[in-house]
């Protein structure tokens, strides 16, 4: 199996080297960074590292990059692509895992869960409204989807060719909610989904998102939940939540 990293970089001149040099040797076949338009040196320190390195001439968001990211990796034959985002804020050393999951046909999708307990990611620097409001959505999204996951909010993420090749991901928000969006069409899609534990790591040169785009980001999440339901239940059709068609 041909196994591709990719990391979508905003300003991330200050972390990318640790975070690729945190990458197990031998887990991967090709590490794929995008730049979204940064202000600093990220991508000329991608090149210098080797990597496979795209640069968007304008910002086109979180999600936007993140389209260009699976795009890029499906077009060079993946057959299981790893999201690391390159701030440094999730550990690349479980990339090994992650892969073996999903070749081993356990789980189609798996994600890093911040959330092992309370204590651990306060210790790591997640905000308190952060963590009451990841464990409210979580639980909520949880019981609405019947799945059982111990975060629906991480980004660390590593998913099968056959998910990217099966949802309509290229129909999501360029916006932060991307990672929702994809998350919910898997769950429609009856895709297998699985966690593991990673510790959370909050610091300055990480990048997160301030309280009113996590307040935009939350409200995004709840209209999705409602649409999920009257999608499952018949009462509307939304094409995002149904398979690509052939």
């Amino acid at each position: 199996m041909k196994v591709i990293a990719v990391l979508p970089a905003y300003n991330a001149e200050q972390t990318l080297e640790k975070t690729v040099r945190d990458i197990p040797p031998g887990s991967v076949d090709e590490i794929i960074l995008v730049d979204d338009a940064s202000r600093d040196g990220t991508a000329a320190l991608a090149r210098r590292l080797g990597l496979t390195t795209i640069v968007h001439e304008k910002n086109r968001g979180y999600g936007g990059n993140q389209k260009t990211c699976y795009a890029e990796a499906l077009r060079r034959g993946a057959d299981i692509v790893i999201m690391i985002h390159p701030d440094y804020q999730y550990d690349a050393r479980l990339a090994p895992i992650m892969r073996a999951l999903i070749a081993d046909d356990i789980c189609d999708l798996v994600f890093g869960n911040r959330i092992r307990t309370r204590q651990e990611a306060l210790a790591g620097g997640m905000p308190l409204y952060k963590y009451i409001c990841n464990r409210a959505l979580t639980i909520f999204e949880n019981t609405l989807t019947g799945q059982n996951l111990g975060e629906w909010h991480s980004g660390l993420r590593a998913y099968s060719r056959r998910v990217l090749e099966t949802i309509p991901w290229e129909l999501n928000s360029d916006d932060f909610v991307f990672d929702q969006q994809l998350l919910i069409q898997a769950a429609c899609c009856g895709l297998r989904m699985g966690d593991i534990p990673v510790a959370a790591r909050y610091f300055p040169e990480a990048s997160s998102i301030n309280f009113r785009r996590s307040l935009v980001y939350g409200l995004s999440t709840l209209v999705l939940l409602g649409q999920y339901v009257l999608h499952r239940l018949g009462l509307a059709r939304f094409a995002r939540l149904c398979p690509k068609t052939k």
